[in-house]
C-alpha cells in the first residue's frame, strides 16, 4: 500500500510536466519564421510527448487497477469472519493480528484514494467499498472488545462483602420513647474497615488480554471509531459496577423508599452503606481507573472520559441515599449513622477529588461535596434536636426505687459513643458547614489528660462546651424528676444514684478526656452531698428517738417515756427497712458504702442506747440485738421490698 501511496503523486506531477511540454511545442510551432530543421525537431518532440502521455494514461489505468485488487484482497479478509460465529480473538494471536493488519489496510488505502483527486466515478466507488468493509471491520471489532472485558472479567471479592450475616435489619438503636435501652451502647457502636485493605488495586480484568483491548481500542480510535468504542467500555464496565454494589449489598432506593423506611432497617442499610463506600471507591474506582488506564492510555483523555461515564451512575446512586437520609427527620437515634457518614464521605474527599479532576467528573464531585454539606448540617440539627428531647422529657410518676433513670443511661451512653467522633465534632461544631471537613487517616485518640479537652488556642474545645452542656440539661430534668416524690429522702436517694452513675461513665471511659478531672471532682462532691442529704433526711428523725433527755432517770415517768421512744424507734427502723428494701441502688460499691456509713450511725446509737437504758428498760422490750440490726441494714437498696416480722415484736 506505500507503493500505491507514493505512486500517485509521481504520476500526478508527470502528467503536468508534459502537458506543460505540449503547449510549449505547439505554441513555438506557430511562429512563421522557422526553418525546416526547427519545425521538423518540434514535430519530433510534440510526438514523443504524445507517446509518454499515453504511456501515463496506461499507467493510471494500471494504479487503479492495483487499488481495486488491494481493496478486494482486503475485503475477502475481513468479509470471511462475518459468516464465522466464532471469535477472533478465540481464534489464536495469528488470526487477531492478521485481523487488524486488514482494518490498518482498509484504512490506509481510504487515506490514499481521498488524498486523490476523486473525478472518475470509478474511484468513487472504491472508496464507498473502502468505507464500507472499514465500518463491517469496526462493527466487529467493537463486538470483539465487548466480548474480551465481558469473558475476561476477574471476580472482585471483597473482604466484607458478607455483611448480612453479622447484623439484624431490626436491630434498633434506641429512642426518646424509651430511654436508656443498654443495647444502644451496642448496636449503635460505629463501624470500621481497615484503610490497609481498602487500597489495593486488583485486577478487574485478566491480565492476558490488556494488550488485546489496547489493539482493538487503538485500531478503533485510529478509524475514528472513538465514540463506539468508548459506548462499548462503558456499556460493559457500568454493568459491572453495577454488580459491584451489589456484591457489596447496595441496593437501589428513591429518596421516597428512604423517607418511609423503618429506622431498625434504615439503620442496617447505613452501616452496610458505610462499609460498602471505602471499599466501592478505594479499592473498585481506583481499579476501574487504573483499566482505563491501561487500555486507553496512548489515546488522550479518552481514558479519564470512560471512567467518568462508566462510574457516574453507580456513584450517584450511593450519594443519593446519603442525601436522602440527610434530608431525613433528625431523631437522636441517627446522629452515630449521621456521624459515620459524614466521616466517610470527608475521609474519602480527597480520593473523589483525584478520580473525578476535570470538568467531564464535575457532576460527581459537585454532588460529592454537596451531599457531604448536608450531612453536616445534619449532625448539627441532631445534636440541637438532641438537646431539645433531654430537656423536655417529662414524667408524670416518680422513677421506681429511686434508681438509675432511662433517660440518664441513655444520656450518658449515648455521650460516650460521641467519643469516637471528637475530631468530627469538634471542627463540625465550631464550623459553619461552608466548606467540608477534612479527616486525617492518622488520627488517633489523644492521651488522658485534661488539657486534651483544650482545642488548638488554649481554650476549651468545641466539643466540650457541648457535651459539658447536655449534662447540665440532664441534671437540671433530674432534679426536675426529683420533685415527683414526696419523701424528701428519695429525693436526694434518687438524685445520688443518678450523678454518681454520671460521674462514674465520666470517670471510667474516654469522656474523661472530654470532660477533665475537675468536672469529675465537682460530680463526686454532688452525690456525696446527695448521700449525706438522704442519711440526714432518713435517720435524722429514726435517730431522735435514741437520744436521752430526761433528767431523773430513776422516775417511773422516765422509764415509761425510754420505753416509747425505743418503741417508736422500732417503728421507724421497720417503716424504714419496709420502704428502703425496695428501693435500689445498682452500683455495688455505692450501694456498700451506703450501707456501711448507714450502719456506723444507727447501730453506735442504738448501742449507746441500750447500753445505757437497759437496766431502766428491760430485756423484754429489746426487740433486736446490735447484730440483728446490722444484718437487716444489709437488706436495704436492694429494690425488693422486705417486712419485717420478729416474734418477740411487742
Amino acid at each position: 500500500m506505500g507503493d500505491c501511496e507514493s505512486m500517485a503523486p509521481q504520476l500526478e506531477g508527470e502528467e503536468n510536466l508534459i502537458a506543460a511540454a505540449k503547449h510549449i511545442v505547439r505554441a513555438l510551432g506557430s511562429n512563421k519564421n522557422l526553418t525546416k530543421d526547427v519545425k521538423k525537431i518540434l514535430a519530433d518532440l510534440g510526438s514523443q510527448l504524445s507517446t509518454m502521455a499515453t504511456i501515463d494514461d496506461e499507467g493510471v489505468e494500471g494504479l487503479k487497477s492495483g487499488i481495486e485488487e488491494h481493496l478486494s484482497v482486503v475485503e475477502e479478509k475481513i468479509m470471511s469472519w462475518e459468516t464465522d460465529e466464532s471469535m477472533i480473538w478465540d481464534s489464536g494471536p495469528d488470526e487477531a493480528f492478521e485481523y487488524l493488519s486488514a482494518v490498518d489496510e482498509a484504512r490506509k488505502l481510504i487515506q490514499g484514494l481521498e488524498n486523490r483527486c476523486l473525478n472518475g466515478e470509478d474511484e468513487k466507488e472504491l472508496l464507498r467499498r473502502a468505507h464500507d468493509v472499514l465500518q463491517l471491520a469496526m462493527q466487529r471489532l467493537e463486538e470483539e472488545f465487548k466480548y474480551l472485558l465481558v469473558q475476561h472479567r476477574q471476580p472482585f471479592e471483597p473482604e466484607h462483602m458478607s455483611f448480612r450475616s453479622s447484623e439484624d435489619d431490626g436491630v434498633d438503636v434506641g429512642s426518646m420513647v424509651s430511654f436508656g435501652d443498654e443495647s444502644f451502647e451496642e448496636s449503635a457502636r460505629r463501624d470500621s474497615v481497615s484503610r490497609t485493605s481498602e487500597e489495593c488495586i486488583i485486577d478487574l480484568v485478566h491480565p492476558d488480554v490488556i494488550h488485546d483491548l489496547k489493539c482493538i481500542a487503538n485500531s478503533m480510535f485510529m478509524s475514528n471509531y472513538d465514540h463506539e468504542c468508548r459506548q462499548a467500555y462503558v456499556i460493559v464496565r457500568k454493568d459491572a459496577l453495577d454488580e459491584c454494589l451489589f456484591d457489596l449489598e447496595i441496593e437501589k432506593f428513591s429518596i421516597e423508599d428512604v423517607l418511609k423506611m423503618e429506622w431498625g432497617t434504615l439503620n442496617s442499610k447505613i452501616k452496610r452503606w458505610v462499609r460498602a463506600m471505602k471499599v466501592f471507591v478505594r479499592r473498585y474506582l481506583a481499579s476501574e481507573k487504573w483499566l482505563c488506564d491501561q487500555i486507553f492510555s496512548e489515546l488522550g483523555s479518552a481514558n479519564f472520559v470512560c471512567f467518568v461515564e462508566a462510574a457516574k451512575a453507580p456513584m450517584l446512586q450511593l450519594l443519593n441515599f446519603a442525601e436522602a437520609i440527610s434530608i431525613g427527620p433528625h431523631q437522636p437515634e441517627k446522629l452515630v449513622r449521621f456521624l459515620d457518614m459524614y466521616e466517610v464521605l470527608a475521609d474519602l474527599l480527597l480520593d473523589i477529588d483525584a478520580l473525578f479532576p476535570d470538568e467531564a467528573g464535575s457532576s460527581v464531585k459537585v454532588e460529592y461535596h454537596e451531599v457531604l454539606k448536608r450531612l453536616a448540617d445534619s449532625v448539627r440539627a441532631t445534636l440541637v434536636e438532641f438537646k431539645n428531647a433531654v430537656a423536655t422529657n417529662t414524667s408524670t410518676n416518680p422513677f421506681a426505687g429511686g434508681g438509675i433513670h432511662h433517660l440518664t443511661r441513655y444520656v450518658m451512653n449515648y455521650l460516650r459513643l460521641l467519643v469516637d467522633y471528637k475530631d468530627t465534632l469538634n471542627l463540625l461544631l465550631k464550623n459553619d458547614g461552608s466548606v467540608p471537613v477534612l479527616l486525617s487517616p492518622d488520627s488517633s485518640p489523644s492521651t488522658e489528660d485534661e488539657s486534651t479537652s483544650n482545642d488548638f488556642s488554649g481554650g476549651v474545645s468545641a466539643m466540650t462546651l457541648h457535651l459539658q452542656s447536655l449534662t447540665s440539661i440532664l441534671e437540671a430534668n433530674l432534679h426536675e424528676k426529683s420533685k415527683l416524690y414526696r419523701d424528701a429522702s428519695l429525693q436526694h436517694f434518687f438524685l445520688m444514684n443518678n450523678i454518681h452513675y454520671m460521674a462514674q461513665k465520666v470517670k471510667n471511659s474516654e469522656l474523661r478526656v472530654i470532660f477533665g478531672d475537675k468536672w469529675i471532682r465537682k460530680h463526686n462532691w454532688k452525690f456525696q452531698q446527695h448521700a449525706m442529704d438522704y442519711e440526714r433526711a432518713t435517720w435524722s428523725t429514726v435517730l431522735s428517738f435514741l437520744k436521752d433527755e430526761s433528767n431523773s432517770s430513776n422516775s417511773s415517768i422516765s422509764r415509761t417515756l425510754l420505753k416509747e421512744r425505743l418503741r417508736s424507734f422500732y417503728v421507724a427502723f421497720e417503716e424504714v427497712y419496709r420502704m428502703q428494701t425496695a428501693w435500689l441502688i445498682p452500683d455495688v460499691q455505692l450501694r456498700e458504702d451506703l450501707r456501711i456509713s448507714t450502719s456506723l450511725k444507727v447501730i453506735q446509737a442504738y448501742r449507746t442506747f441500750v447500753g445505757r437504758q437497759m437496766y431502766h428498760i428491760g430485756e423484754k422490750h429489746i426487740r433486736y440485738n446490735a447484730d440483728e440490726m446490722q444484718d437487716y441494714l444489709l437488706d436495704l437498696f436492694e429494690g425488693s421490698q422486705k417486712s419485717l416480722h420478729n416474734p418477740h415484736r411487742r
